[in-house]
């Protein structure tokens, strides 16, 4: 029986997951593949304060150049766009298959890492990396291997899910829910990368570059968080059917251009996707030829991320047994990629909220000045008037390109009837 060494480089939250799931289940592992699958070397920095796992301690190490020579298989697990960096290249370069769940560092420089890989005939292994738990970039790299992905919506940060799901529930307002998200260890201290979209846009880039053979980076995608949202603005959603989520948008269109971006979205309430409530994820996806799949489960958390780490560790494992260290690369090229379309010409529907004063004729001059910028109404709908005794109009309008619905918005600001700021919130009908 093969036995492989396993290395990881990291010793924090996943990494003790990832050491205890592999101390744990190594018969298992053992008895379902015929490989040994052997935890030999931890290395941190700090190698003597207790993380609640018992890893023998002639296996901890605070010289990771030292475990990367050692090990068959490295696991990074640190985090970071620069040391990390470092450690993976080093074991690339020496010819060790790597697993990772830094979604930071691929989706900023995946290229250099994947090329790092391909001339040093290894394996990149990374389904931690999006959506915790959720086996996405296996089914994408196999399962889908035969299949054009016509488009994926995700929900892939728990954080905003747990946020919008409390807010939507329990009439809590965006800065009440996110305080008490941090007091109970959901959000952090500094919230942005979360609430911002910058995590969800890590692992779309990601999505984004797989499933469509081109490695694209941050650059590309569109990114909008929930910081803004409303309480309004999700009862308003609700009363017209709709529940409102942070979601990763790929499309592809007929001539090969994608759509990437991040933003909140309104969502019919009755889709599977307006169902995922708190910290789970949820990742739809369309292909040519198996039509709609969804994938649902944790998406964060130490069991359910090292749950992902270790089966990378496995699958690397098996290669390096039956000596097919490339039997399924790292990234796959291939596909029919023909550029990006950019934001300005996605079209989408759009739900706008607009203050108004409450006299005759508003209305009128809200549509005729948005026909002017193609935007057609689809439902309308007017609040009771405030205290100012000032009214809104919330439309949901047909489909409009984005460089119209901007340019519209801007001229809404600047009428004399509108009050207040003007909410856009685009829409999609999955």
């Amino acid at each position: 029986m093969s036995e492989i060494k396993v290395g990881i480089i990291g010793f924090g939250t996943v990494g003790a997951g990832t050491a205890a799931c592999l101390l744990k289940n190594c018969e298992v592992v053992r008895k379902r593949t015929g490989v040994d699958v052997k935890l030999t070397r931890v290395a941190d920095l700090d190698i003597t304060t207790d993380r609640g796992v018992k890893v023998p301690r002639d296996i901890l190490i605070t010289d990771a150049h030292q475990l990367i020579r050692e090990c068959d298989i490295v696991v990074e697990l640190i985090g970071g766009t620069t040391v990390a960096k470092t450690f993976i290249l080093e074991a690339l370069s020496q010819g060790k298959p790597v697993v990772t769940a830094n979604k930071a560092l691929l989706a900023k420089a995946g290229k250099e890492i994947f090329e790092a890989a391909e001339a040093n005939h290894v394996s990149v292994h990374y389904e931690a990396s999006v959506g915790g738990g959720i086996p996405i970039i296996k089914s994408l790299r196999e399962g889908f291997a035969a299949n054009r992905i016509n488009r994926i919506y995700g929900i892939l940060n728990g954080t905003c899910n747990y946020i919008l799901t409390r807010m939507e529930k329990e009439n809590m307002a965006f800065d009440d829910v996110l305080k008490d998200a941090q007091r109970l260890g959901y959000a952090e201290a500094n919230p942005s990368l979360d609430i911002d979209g910058l995590d969800t846009a890590h692992k779309t880039a990601i999505l984004a570059s797989l499933a469509y053979g081109e490695w694209l980076g941050m650059d590309p995608v569109f990114v909008e968080g929930i910081r803004d949202l409303s309480l309004t603005d999700i009862r308003f959603a609700e009363h017209l059917g709709y529940k409102v989520k942070l979601l990763a948008i790929l499309k592809q269109a007929e001539d090969g251009r994608i759509e990437v971006r991040v933003h909140p979205t309104l969502i019919p309430a009755g889709k599977p996707l307006a169902g995922v409530s708190g910290v789970f994820n949820a990742v739809m996806v369309n292909g040519d030829f198996v039509g709609d799949t969804m994938f649902y489960g944790r998406g964060a958390g130490r069991e359910a991320t090292a749950s992902a780490v270790c089966a990378d560790v496995v699958d690397a494992a098996l290669d390096l047994a039956n000596k097919v260290p490339t039997r399924i690369h790292s990234f796959l090229p291939g596909a029919e990629y023909s550029g990006l379309i950019p934001m300005d010409d996605v079209t989408t529907r759009v739900y706008m909220r607009i203050p108004v004063q409450d006299k005759p004729g508003v209305l009128g001059k809200v549509a005729t000045l948005l026909s002017s910028y193609g935007i057609s109404v689809a439902e309308l709908m007017q609040s009771s008037p405030d205290e100012s005794g000032n009214v809104s109009i919330i439309l949901l309008s047909h489909t409009a390109k984005e460089k119209n619905v901007q340019n519209a918005m801007a001229e809404l600001a600047r009428l004399s009837e509108v009050t207040g700021k003007v909410v856009m919130i685009r829409m999609e009908d999955l």
